[in-house]
């Protein structure tokens, strides 16, 4: 007779292995090892989300009263705060590119 066997785990992309290999991502990116994640983007996409939750929640609250004005303004205030991060990030890279980086530790001439 044979043996039943269990039916396949369907796994998730929010399984145990991936929840605990975000956590050690993120606890790397910050201490000195190299992470998958980079910081500041991190940190920018927080900064974002938490405008986004603070004005979200503040039409919320005042959805009677509030005016076009107003909505006009916040909108204005989230592509100012998503340009500040893009450019920050943009302005990076540039710093990076432009930095002339040997490709061995015995090329230190200057091109003629």
């Amino acid at each position: 007779m044979a043996t039943p066997t269990r039916p396949a785990i369907k796994t998730y992309f929010f399984g145990w292995t991936n929840i605990k290999w975000i956590i050690r991502e993120l606890v790397a990116m910050y201490s000195s090892k190299p992470s998958y994640f980079s910081k500041k983007r991190v940190e920018s996409s927080i900064a974002f989300m938490s405008a986004i939750i603070v004005i979200l929640s503040y039409i919320y609250t005042h959805w009677t009263t509030i005016q076009n004005s107003e909505i006009l303004a916040d909108a204005s205030l989230l592509f100012v705060i998503a340009g500040y991060a893009v450019h920050q990030i943009q302005s990076e890279k540039k710093v990076v590119q432009d930095t002339v980086v040997p490709a061995t530790p015995g090329d230190h001439e200057t091109p003629q």
